[in-house]
This record gives structure tokens, sequence and C-alpha cells, in this order.
């Protein structure tokens, strides 16, 4: 099944209008099917934006003022900007920023107030649930760079990304439970990147982890100065996009899949993955290059 058609199976239900050419930039004016444009005012700014340039998509979250809050409409925002051409070739990974000292706040607590309603509230969390999933399902590498505060479900968007690279001056923290709304959903994500007892008391105690910290545990790959933070994800994502884009996508399809198998299940489906690389175009084009001792030309095509 096309990349792109899993992607949907997730919830999203329209084109999205991204311009063409260099970094082209989202509209502020949505598609009339776009499901981004759910719950915002037509006058109300996008809460997001995306630039594509040489195969890396820029996805920002934009909306400073409100400590890039993932309300409703930022959620659906950014699912939009994640669905956008998921299965061009043109498309070889997602770095996932943020403007402002905050990188994500969680939930708006204003959309979760009784007034909003049980059935407002499932939507707020089945979608944030499906943009978390829409990142692991993706088929190319998401890289989140983390400059400043991430709580709640924006320290559980961090962790369902791929990647995760942070400014020394982050920090992270899961801290619902200090306003009697335990952090459940941020748990799954953070409980599949740190260890379970570092995962607990971060959430029983909604206490903040430093950027050190959070290297430490596993929810980052790596803390850089402030100075250098866009370089270094640059760097990675710059690195990633010159690869194969077949290749690496089968390659994170099977890490995904393998990882809660048991150990014979597990080789047994990588074994299997490794035959179906053999059989891409690219892959034998990587194994002639090597032995004829030149540089690969990738054809980016899955067969």
């Amino acid at each position: 099944m096309a990349a792109v058609a899993v992607l949907r199976a997730f919830g999203a239900r329209g084109p999205m209008c991204l311009r063409r050419g260099p970094w082209a930039q989202l509209s502020a004016r949505f598609c009339s099917r776009d499901p981004a444009g759910a719950g915002r005012r037509e006058s109300e700014p996008r809460p997001t934006s995306a630039r594509q340039l040489d195969g890396i998509r820029n996805i920002i979250l934009s909306n400073p003022k409100k400590r890039n809050a993932l309300s409703l409409a930022m959620l659906k925002s950014l699912q939009s900007d994640i669905l956008h051409d998921a299965d061009s070739n043109d498309l070889k990974v997602i770095i996932i920023s943020a403007e402002g000292p905050v990188f994500s706040s969680g939930h708006d607590l204003k959309e979760l107030t009784e007034e909003q309603g049980c059935d407002y509230h499932a939507e707020v969390f089945q979608t944030c649930s499906k943009v978390m999933m829409l990142i692991r399902n993706h088929p190319v590498p998401v890289i989140a760079m983390v400059n400043g505060l991430a709580t709640a479900a924006g320290c559980q968007l961090v962790a369902s990304c791929d990647i995760a690279v942070a400014s020394d001056k982050s920090s992270f923290a899961t801290p619902g439970v200090n306003i009697g709304l335990f952090c459940s959903t941020p748990g799954v994500a953070l409980a599949r990147a740190v260890p379970r007892k570092v995962a607990l008391e971060m959430l029983f105690t909604g206490e903040p982890i430093s950027a050190q910290q959070a290297l430490l545990h596993g929810l980052l790959s790596k803390v850089v100065p402030e100075a250098e933070l866009q370089e270094e994800t640059m760097r990675i994502a710059r690195k990633i996009a010159s690869l194969s884009r077949p290749v690496v996508s089968l390659g994170k399809a099977t890490f995904y899949k393998q990882l809660p198998q048991d150990l014979g299940t597990a080789y047994y489906l990588s074994s299997q993955a490794m035959v179906d690389n053999l059989a891409l175009r690219d892959g034998q084009e990587g194994i002639t290059a090597f032995l004829q001792k030149r540089k690969p030309i990738w054809s980016h095509k899955p067969a």
C-alpha cells in the first residue's frame, strides 16, 4: 500500500495547499477540504508553517504567544503538514521546530474545560494520538529540533519523533499531575523513549528534567549549544536527504516493526527486510557502487 494511503488512514480527509518552489510556504488560507482549517476562524493565522528545500521539509509551530500550545487547530495543521506529499520522492526528511522560547506547552487548557464537553475533549486527544502515530508511520525520518521548554503533549511530540536534537537550554516535563490532569497520553510516547522508572518519576512528580538529563535517559539524540542547534540539526537532515529514500523508508518501517517482537520474530522480520532491501534498485546500486569504488547514484524509486 502506498505510504500516503496508510498515513491517511489515521485521519486526514483532504488535500493540502503547499505551493511548489524553493522553500515553498503553506498558504495562510486553506483548501476548503483541508482538515487543518476545522475549528479555526478564517482571519486567524495558520498555527504552523512549512517550507521545503532539497528534500528537507521544515515544519514550524508558529504560535509563540500561546506557547505553541497543541490546540485542536494546531494539531490539525501539523497533521496536514506531515501528510502533504508523503509519497513524493522529493521529500526525504522532516524537521519539526518552533518559534519562541517554548517548543510547546502541550494541550490548550482552555479547550479542556467542562464547557467544551466530552465529545470535543475526545476529538482533541484522538487527533493528538493520530498525529503522534503519523510521525511513527511516516515513510521518512522526522526530527524534532528543540530550543526551549517542551511540556506535556509538547514533550510527547519530542518523544514521538525518530530523532531529537535540543539546545542545552531546553527542558522537558509532564506536569499534568500538578493541575489534576495526569499526562496519560504523553506517557505513551515517553515510556517508549526513556526507562520506565524515569518516565514514572516525571509523570508522578511533574518535575522537569534538563536537556542533559533527557540525553542521558534517551529522550534526546543530541544536545548542543543554542548557537549550534540549527546547524547540527540541518547537518543530520542533509545527511539523511543524501541517501536513498526507499532504503531509509524500509529501514525505518522495519525498525519499528521488529521493536516490540520477541528476538526470534525480530530477526525473522529484519532478515526478510534485508532480502527486500536487496531487491530494491537502490540496494543493488549501492553495492555495485561500493564494489566499483564510486559514489552511488540513487534513483529513489521503490522498485
